[in-house]
């Protein structure tokens, strides 16, 4: 399992996720889950995945094979007009590797193998997008109504971002923000594991903006996680107690 997040803000994107993939319990690795690909004027590419390891790497070195060779007439996602056709392809290269993992590895279901994804970024001439992509290659838009999509194990870590979530919030707001949805989810759940990669994109600048890999020693992490759980100590410590227990003669 794994957690990954995409934050679609008035400055422009912000990308968080963790690292960890696990075969059970006694097998636990750590693999990248965002992927960019970059030309400085041109396009900002920024891809997150989520589910079978086998499908998401399988599904990113397509992407970077067809570009490595450019001749052949399959679509290049660096030659792709704007970001709806980059998601276009990422969603037809995911159903296309699902079925062919499952047909060829002898398997009647391909859900076995399914993989979600974030896409964003920005392509000159366009304006800055991002899309959930679903298994079967389909895919849906960021809005003002929805304006932040996860994958993976999402559930913990929902709650602050629908309280906390602001489009007027700084890079540095919304990194705190994130860090406190993925310290909430890696107390929940031993799938989702440090380290967290986190990038940002400022739109219109057409190039990767900051991006930092976050430790489980990295001090402001330390602080944020110890500052939450004492946070929300303090808070349930202020709130009324529940009066409707009290026994009666």
């Amino acid at each position: 399992m794994t957690y990954c997040v995409g934050l679609r803000l008035k400055r422009g994107l912000m990308f968080m996720s963790d690292t960890r993939t696990n075969a059970g319990v006694d097998n636990v690795s750590s693999f990248k889950k965002m992927y960019t690909w970059e030309r400085r004027g041109d396009r900002l590419i920024t891809l997150l995945s989520a589910g079978n390891l086998a499908t998401t790497q399988t599904v990113v070195s397509m992407l970077e094979e067809r570009h490595k060779t450019a001749g052949e007439r399959e679509p290049d996602i660096y030659e792709v007009p704007s970001m709806f056709q980059a998601a276009k392809l990422v969603g037809d290269t995911v159903r296309s590797v699902i079925r062919e993992i499952a047909v060829g590895g002898g398997f009647k279901s391909e859900s076995s193998f399914g993989a979600t994804f974030i896409l964003g970024g920005q392509i000159a001439g366009g304006e800055s997008r991002m899309y959930l992509i679903y298994p079967e290659g389909n895919f849906i838009e960021a809005t003002d109504d929805n304006p932040f999509f996860q994958i993976g194990e999402h559930k913990y870590g929902k709650p602050i971002l629908v309280r906390a979530y602001d489009p007027d919030m700084s890079f540095e707001e919304a990194a705190k923000l994130l860090i406190v949805s993925f310290d909430s989810t890696l107390k929940s759940n031993l799938s989702v594991g440090l380290p967290l990669d986190i990038q940002t994109y400022d739109t219109g600048s057409l190039h990767r903006g900051a991006q930092k890999r976050l430790m489980a020693s990295d001090p402001y992490y330390q602080a944020i996680s110890d500052g939450w759980s004492e946070a929300l100590r303090e808070a349930f410590q202020r709130l009324p107690n529940y009066q409707g227990l009290s026994s009666t003669d």
